[in-house]
């Protein structure tokens, strides 16, 4: 590393501490030269992920555009940004485990869906909702309907482990 202040790459590490999700490294350092001190992160360095869109076509992976998709979803709910920036690194972690360099669209969609269905059921339903394309009020209806039915039913499964 460089010192920020003098230039000077002879350094020495006075701290290391893991990250709570033990995804990064944060390392405080002192320049041997100018005893400046400045904090460094480490991250384990992922392979580019390519999306195949439904028309064939080839991007790369952008952790900004996913993180849009979820802040849209979740405008005006009571959603910090801790939990969505969690959730992305969540679904980027589970993508680099799923696929080897690219990963269909529809991958991406079904674990932003599941995501924000554990996150809030008014998120989830509007991104479903441009998702999926609904065209009619009975769509939406229908959505609502399956997703009242699986709350129920996880309601009923969380009492009879309860017991």
């Amino acid at each position: 590393m460089r010192c920020v202040q003098c230039g000077s790459q002879k350094d020495k590490v006075l701290d290391s501490r893991s990250s709570k999700d033990g995804t990064t490294i944060r390392r405080r350092r002192e320049c041997l030269k100018c005893s400046y001190r400045y904090t460094t992160y480490e991250q384990i360095e992922r392979t580019e992920l390519r999306v195949v869109k439904r028309d064939g076509t080839r991007e790369s992976l952008n952790r900004e555009k996913l993180m849009g998709g979820l802040i849209k979803a979740c405008e005006k709910r009571p959603v910090s940004m801790e939990r969505l920036d969690r959730a992305v690194e969540e679904i980027l972690t589970d993508l680099h485990k799923d696929h080897l360099r690219e990963i269909p669209s529809a991958s991406i969609g079904a674990k932003v869906m599941d995501k924000l269905h554990q996150i809030d059921p008014v998120a989830y339903v509007r991104y479903v909702s441009v998702y999926r394309q609904f065209e009619n009020v009975n769509e939406f209806i229908a959505e609502i309907q399956s997703l009242s039915r699986r709350a129920a039913r996880d309601t009923f499964q969380r009492r009879l482990f309860k017991e």
